[in-house]
């Protein structure tokens, strides 16, 4: 799961407007505008509820956001961008990976517990980041002892003062070579902790997350492993003394709390494929049913109180959002009550070939420049003309409409045939510099995308 943590250089999300969260989006994601303009209006609403009295603020219910629009198109990426945008513990599920209670497989509440151990992982980065400095200067005394075990002189010995001031002003010239490198090379003896799970197996009724609760309540020193001593040169144990005392300086009681109070606030879970469990009459045999799934996800979206092993979690002010390519299947068909939960509606459009040129050339990171990044690490620059890039969109939009629509996607198995030689022979080429034109292009791509059958297979 990615940890997404405060960024300096980034505008405070508490200050970006409508307007500058689409420009931010437009970054990434090509086009899909009322989309974009869906979840901005929808996260500067949370930043206004947080202005709100606490009276007030906890009858204002998240506006949730259903998405729909064919695969590739840039639903998930513009919550993942809106996620990172905003700091918010953000997770990505599969709705048709859950089954009704019952049956064989993910209870619909682990979406939550998953949610927050991601925003545990996020808070303790975070905590470890503060008390880093703090952390090294503990490690680097716990060090020197190992460098220089201290020397205990009786306390009545006439010299004692002059043999502490001794000891003292040798322990800074180790310092001084220490933090000059000098003693790299040295190897001194850690004790560390080994880390192994006990072999055993607990059958029971109860969750997975109700076992792991039971197991280390009951247990607290099992799971610590047993320590033994290890020779680490310097640099190595002075970062895992850091790691140590990293850890003893984190109040991982304050983590759960603050990471809860995160989740509660400020939590996202984007609900994909939600289209896969729209329940379908008639339909007779041992599917699970989806009926059933809707009705188990429906009090997650509604607001209930989930139990985690670091705390109950209320979900009612969890921004949910959905997604869905509503092939087979139409909104209406969803129940009832979960469409209510979903107010915004918002459809994303299908690309074409203007679409593809910008995407192959104008979002951060976009896919020619990550190949010409890639290649150039083996000496190769590679140069892509307009026209190159025009016929790459356009063979892209030829193989969606004759095959299956994959949006974007397609962009990348165009790109890796279009490249395989280059790729395969770049570390053995002699020359330093590979023009992409329109007529390699052809060369490589025009036969393939030509006969139907084998691009069904090939693109």
């Amino acid at each position: 799961m990615p940890i997404y943590l405060p960024e300096s250089t980034v505008t405070s999300a508490d200050t970006l407007t409508p307007r500058q969260i689409v420009a931010e989006l437009d970054k990434y994601v090509v086009g899909q505008t009322n989309a974009k303009r869906a979840v901005a209006v929808a996260l500067r609403n949370r930043m206004r509820r947080q202005k709100l009295p606490p009276e007030l603020a906890e009858e204002v219910a998240p506006k949730n956001i259903l998405m729909i629009g064919p695969t590739g198109v840039g639903k998930t990426e513009i919550a993942r961008r809106l996620a990172r945008l905003a700091q918010s513990p953000f997770i990505k599920v599969e709705a048709s990976k859950f089954t009704e209670v019952g049956y064989v497989g993910r209870d619909v509440e682990s979406m939550v517990r998953d949610l927050v151990e991601l925003a545990v992982d996020m808070v303790r980065e975070q905590r470890l980041v503060e008390v880093r400095g703090k952390a090294r200067e503990h490690a680097e005394e716990r060090l020197l002892d190992l460098l220089l075990p201290p020397a205990r002189p009786a306390a009545d010995a006439p010299d004692a003062a002059a043999a502490g001031e001794h000891a003292q002003r040798t322990r800074e010239k180790f310092r001084d070579q220490l933090h000059a490198g000098r003693l790299d090379a040295r190897v001194v003896e850690v004790e560390v902790r080994e880390r192994s799970l006990p072999s055993f197996e607990v059958v029971t009724g109860s969750s997975i997350e109700e076992i792991d609760i039971n197991v280390k309540d009951m247990l607290p020193g099992l799971f610590q492993g047993r320590p033994r001593k290890r020779r680490l040169k310097v640099p190595e144990a002075l970062q895992h003394l850091s790691q140590e005392e990293e850890q003893k300086l984190v109040d991982m009681e304050s983590v759960s709390r603050s990471a809860v109070e995160r989740v509660e606030q400020a939590g996202i879970i984007f609900v994909d494929e939600i289209d896969k469990i729209c329940g379908r009459e008639g339909v007779q045999g041992p599917d699970v049913s989806r009926e059933g799934v809707q009705r188990d996800i429906l009090p997650i979206v509604e607001g209930t109180t989930v139990s985690t092993k670091h705390g109950m979690v209320r979900t009612d002010h969890i921004l949910f959002i959905a997604a869905g390519a509503f092939h087979m299947a139409k909104p209406s068909d969803l129940i009832p009550e979960l469409q209510g939960r979903f107010p915004i509606r918002v459809e994303l459009e299908a690309l074409g070939t203007d679409e593809f040129v910008r995407i192959l050339t104008e979002p951060k990171g976009a896919l020619v420049t990550q190949y010409m990044a890639l290649l150039a690490t083996e000496g190769l620059e590679l140069v892509f003309e307009t026209e190159a890039v025009q016929r790459i969109a356009e063979f892209a939009t030829m193989v969606n409409e004759r095959t299956e629509n994959i949006g974007a996607r397609r962009l990348h198995t165009v790109m890796e045939k279009l490249l395989d030689e280059v790729s395969f022979d770049a570390p053995d080429m002699l020359e330093q510099r590979v023009v992409m034109d329109g007529a390699y292009v052809d060369r490589m791509l025009v036969d393939i995308v030509k006969d139907e059958d084998l691009s069904r297979y090939i693109l």
